[in-house]
């Protein structure tokens, strides 16, 4: 029985390696527009396609990271200046976007651009930061992928998500985590949705990446001007040893994040040139290994293995 089972398994990752092999003709005429590509993923993926010889449409925060973007591609790269929180700014973009796809449409769209603002645990968290994340991670992706969707329409291409294991299993920045569950949750209805459509959704669900999310010095002071901001009462229930302990076991895991970011593009290059892209994409062997199976444990458990090493607050009873 269990050499049965062995060959059946065996041979559904065989077909899936079959199927997943299988790219898209004529990419040197699709257009991918993707979000967030001053630095990091974005950036990547954007030097990334533009190397294969996809029509890339870049959108940048700013105009520096425009321009260097710009000198380090060939001239197919486009870009346009994009604030994913301003539905005049989404407007505008989109009207450029179709004026260069024309008829054929839009073939990619990448919903990359991100924030990381849950510096600490949620009691010590502003309202209005907390509104600021939801709005870029998780509105600014709904209302781009609105703005955009009759382009993708109309050239049956992709819409590429990007979450996070967070998305999967949270435990620390909780704003930020619900704002990724928001993504999930966006792009599965999305992709039964647009089925019909012949649009295919897919998520990509990075690790730990060493970003400028994710860059040590600056997550530790910001950690510290939450801590410092935080109302008094709040700080005497946890106590400033628990903040110290706390701010260093997250600084160290910080320290661990992978440099290899072609881990997360090249799962976004799939989802866009693959004839059958997946659903989803955990990229990143700690997503692989330890997030996504931690995430089907019982609940009580997952919480013990994330906790254990956790500081105790001052008045923990």
């Amino acid at each position: 029985m269990w050499l049965y089972l062995a060959v059946l398994v065996g041979l559904y990752y065989l077909l899936r390696w079959y199927r997943e092999r299988q790219v898209v003709s004529h990419l040197q005429e699709k257009f991918v527009f993707i979000t967030g590509c001053d630095s990091g993923f974005g950036n990547q993926l954007a030097r990334q396609l533009d190397l294969r010889g996809l029509r890339v449409l870049a959108a940048c925060l700013t105009e520096q990271g425009a321009k260097q973007l710009r000198n380090q591609t060939s001239d197919r790269l486009q870009t346009v200046i994009l604030d994913v929180t301003k539905t005049e700014s989404i407007a505008a973009a989109t009207e450029w976007v179709k004026k260069r796809v024309g008829d054929r449409g839009l073939w990619g769209l990448v919903n990359n651009a991100g924030v990381f603002h849950s510096h600490g645990y949620t009691e010590w968290q502003k309202i209005e930061t907390c509104r600021d994340t939801l709005r870029v991670n998780l509105v600014g992706v709904i209302e781009v992928t609105l703005s955009m969707l009759p382009l993708v329409r109309r050239a049956q291409g992709r819409i590429v998500n990007v979450s996070s294991i967070l998305g999967r299993i949270a435990f620390f920045g909780s704003i930020y985590c619900c704002s990724k569950y928001g993504v999930e949750a966006f792009s599965d209805i999305l992709r039964r949705e647009l089925q019909h459509f012949g649009v295919k959704v897919s998520m990509v669900e990075p690790g730990y990446f060493r970003t400028s999310m994710t860059d040590v010095q600056k997550f530790s002071e910001l950690m510290k001007q939450t801590w410092k901001e935080t109302p008094a009462h709040i700080k005497e229930s946890y106590g400033q040893k628990f903040f110290d302990a706390y701010h260093d076991l997250m600084k160290q895991g910080l320290l661990g994040c992978s440099t290899n970011l072609n881990l997360v593009t090249d799962c976004m290059e799939h989802a866009l040139t693959s004839v059958h892209p997946r659903t989803r994409y955990s990229a990143g062997w700690d997503a692989q290994f330890f997030f996504v199976p931690l995430s089907y444990l019982p609940t009580s458990l997952a919480d013990y293995i994330l906790t254990r090493s956790w500081p105790k607050p001052a008045q923990a009873v």
